[in-house]
């Protein structure tokens, strides 16, 4: 074993990546073979879940590793609080070399003032900002970086928007990239809505504000919902190429035994389950997503862990690698230890699904156990749902008004009581 140097950092973050949407999870209609490489020279942990299915409020949870009513980011657009550690000033303060390869919305804390290097790409004005154009320069930025002769580590983001662009292409936006050839890929076992779902999901099929992308599924055939699942695995590969030319040139510069590599996503994506894309939601495929942590020589190689985790994991476990102190407060845990296999892993996580104006007219805390899925509702005809995690994978029996899982279904209230009580979030479920 060598002796212990702190190792230089990259964070890694693709934007509404699934965990079911890389090759390495079994999915046979995808082909991802850079983060299968990356899974091969790390551990990957195959229940990881964000912290809230949205983008803003996840990626203010990933740099500060509290939950989103911590950070001040309860919805999109909104810019964090100014007061409590984030992930680039950690680093920057400790000595690192910090840099960030990407565009940094309103909804992510600012560079440290006198960081030297940062690369902060802006889109053009009144255009989305696809991914298909913008990753590239991204990863650009970021071999530059890594190119430069430097005496201290460093700590780099590559926020990739990848497969973000299948919000547009959804809507029409966006031109496809999936080859026109391409066999289309089957809808999943659980494609129909389940038998009394609530009424204000129902809803938000139709909402024209927030998330409005699956009112433009309305009326689609099945012929539509395979071509748009198709596109989002072509997606998934687009990224996966950027990401592989990233992984190429640390190879090529000889940093890999030196450098830490933690990947994730902010959230996943609906993957047509329950007819429902893009985000704000708590089925699986939404709210899980990739999580590998890789470094060569020191971590474990090819391993999957069971253990929970949860976006706020990102910023302790890092700064335990690192040896940063983790900043007192912060509501996740360094994964350090279960990565090692030295620990059980805790028995719940939570994630945070908050309103915004009338067209989202409910909140949402979603409670992952080892082998359950709890959902309280702030609203509506359905207050709770229940979930077996193991025998219903799909998510279609719910379980809480069935008199056998009560026992299960107070177990989760206390765990969701727990974490109110430890994080001060003040949803009020309505039971």
């Amino acid at each position: 074993m060598r002796p212990y140097m702190p190792p230089n950092v990259i964070f890694l973050n693709t934007d509404q990546q699934s965990r079911y949407a890389v090759s390495g999870s079994g999915n046979p209609w995808v082909n991802t073979p850079n983060l299968d490489a990356l899974a091969a020279s790390g551990v990957s942990f195959s229940r990881a879940y964000c912290a809230a299915p949205v983008c803003g409020p996840s990626r203010s949870c990933l740099n500060y590793g509290r939950p989103s009513h911590e950070t001040g980011v309860l919805v999109n657009g909104i810019e964090p609080r100014q007061d409590q550690p984030e992930m680039c000033g950690l680093f920057h303060q400790a000595g690192y070399d910090v840099a960030w390869a990407g565009n940094r919305g309103g909804d992510q804390p600012p560079i440290p003032a006198e960081t030297d290097d940062r690369f902060e790409l802006a889109f053009p004005k009144g255009q989305p900002g696809l991914g298909v154009d913008m990753d590239g320069l991204v990863v650009d930025a970021a071999i530059d970086f890594l190119q430069r002769s430097r005496q201290r580590p460093f700590f780099l983001t590559v926020p990739l928007m990848n497969p973000h662009d299948i919000c547009y292409a959804v809507m029409d936006r966006a031109p496809p990239t999936a080859d026109p050839a391409r066999e289309l890929p089957p809808l999943p076992d659980n494609f129909e809505p389940a038998k009394g779902e609530p009424d204000f999901i129902r809803r938000c099929r139709t909402r024209q504000y927030y998330g409005q992308e699956n009112s433009y599924t309305v009326g689609w055939d099945e012929d539509r919902w395979r071509h748009y699942l198709r596109e989002y695995y072509s997606l998934n590969e687009c990224v996966d190429g950027q990401i592989g030319r990233l992984l190429e040139a640390l190879s090529d510069l000889g940093l890999e035994q030196d450098t830490l590599i933690l990947h994730t996503a902010d959230h996943g994506e609906g993957m047509a389950a329950h007819r429902w894309v893009v985000k704000l939601m708590f089925w699986e495929n939404v709210v899980g997503v990739p999580l590998t942590v890789s470094w060569p020589g020191t971590i474990p190689s090819g391993i999957q862990r069971a253990q929970l985790s949860s976006g706020m994991d990102v910023l302790p476990t890092l700064c335990d690698y690192a040896g940063l102190s983790i900043p007192s407060g912060v509501t996740g845990h360094s994964l350090r230890s279960a990565i090692d296999d030295n620990d059980a892993g805790r028995e719940f996580v939570v994630m945070q699904l908050h309103p915004d104006t009338e067209d989202l007219d409910f909140a949402a805390r979603i409670v992952v156990s080892r082998g359950h899925k709890y959902v309280a509702f702030s609203a509506g005809d359905r207050r709770e749902l229940l979930f077996d995690r193991e025998r219903d994978p799909g998510e279609v029996d719910d379980l809480s008004t069935k008199p056998q899982a009560e026992g299960i279904l107070r177990q989760h209230r206390t765990y969701l009581t727990q974490w109110l009580a430890q994080t001060g979030d003040p949803f009020t479920p309505v039971v």
